[in-house]
């Protein structure tokens, strides 16, 4: 007999749920204990090295999330390291984690339907990344206030809040992942290994064998200029099939406005390009439009593959 309502009914309530387990758990003090960590590494790595600049460069906001010092890594490199480790921490066991402790056919009695119940819990573990992350960035935002006194720009802000809506979306692309491997293994413990492998894959792998196929699909046969040329763009776009990639090129525009393109760029393309100055907000943004776009697109992929498998899954009281 079908149910009545909308198939989405439910979905704020398994939001709400999910989100007042994970708040409150083990894992959120953790997650709690890296952000403070993070931000005030960040800090320290990046302050002794700005103030020598403060009054030269224009953009000192942003440095305090690129900038390093030994043995520090900025702010960036822990946030890309750390993201995917913390998206597949809220995901592995979302689905699986509910037929172990065999309350799924009972939640699924409730009128709450399956599309329900997995988009609350995907809401819930975003909701929950988004909690953290603005968390570290504000907290490195404060505490560079206070260390530099030097209040940032406009555009300063809106590259930073970018930045970590850029960083979300990215969190969001493994979230989806461990999602759809907490749907196929009904083992936390499988989900988990397997998210983390294909996070290392991308993370170490990908880029060798993308410079390898590369060499695969676009030989060098006379090794003129352009061969040299396509081939350099095929590692490109092959490199570019991972999450981490593009990530990494929307950082690099983002936060460094001196940034003019992010491939390959011939002499006579700079033509009349001043080098060196900042490019404005909006043509930074249209060089990584498409790499925002991807990141999104691979969030929607994820997702729809999840619910797929999610749906064809026969659960039994």
């Amino acid at each position: 007999m079908r149910r009545e309502g909308s198939p989405w009914q439910g979905v704020w309530t398994v939001m709400a749920k999910e989100m007042a387990d994970q708040l409150t758990g083990a894992r959120m003090r953790i997650l709690e204990l890296l952000a403070l960590v993070a931000a005030v590494g960040a800090v320290y790595a990046a302050v002794g090295n700005i103030r020598s600049n403060i009054g030269e460069d224009p953009f000192l906001f942003l440095r305090l999330f690129t900038t390093s010092r030994e043995p520090l890594p900025a702010f960036v490199s822990f946030l890309g390291f750390i993201t995917p480790l913390v998206a597949i921490a809220l995901g592995f066991d979302a689905v699986n984690g509910e037929f172990n402790r065999r309350t799924m056919s009972r939640i699924l009695a409730q009128p709450i339907y399956r599309d329900a119940l997995l988009l609350g819990k995907y809401l819930a573990g975003l909701a929950t990344l988004a909690v953290v992350l603005t968390a570290i960035w504000l907290l490195v935002a404060g505490l560079g206030l206070i260390f530099l006194g030097v209040p940032p720009g406009g555009e300063e802000v809106a590259r930073g809040l970018l930045f970590l809506l850029a960083t979300l979306a990215y969190g969001g692309v493994w979230l989806g992942l461990a999602m759809v491997f907490s749907v196929i293994f009904r083992q936390p413990a499988t989900a988990a290994l397997a998210s983390i492998a294909v996070w290392l894959f991308f993370t170490v792998f990908w880029g060798m064998l993308a410079g390898v196929l590369a060499q695969v699909f676009s030989p060098l046969q006379y090794g003129f200029l352009e061969e040299v040329l396509a081939q350099t763009r095929m590692e490109i776009a092959l490199s570019r099939l991972s999450p981490n990639t593009l990530y990494a090129e929307i950082v690099l525009a983002l936060l460094n406005p001196t940034v003019r393109a992010l491939g390959p760029v011939l002499p006579i393309q700079l033509h009349r390009a001043v080098l060196g100055a900042p490019l404005p907000l909006s043509q930074s943004l249209g060089l990584v439009w498409p790499h925002l776009v991807g990141l999104i697109a691979a969030v929607i992929l994820f997702f729809a593959l999840a619910y797929v498998l999610f749906q064809r899954q026969e659960v039994r009281a």
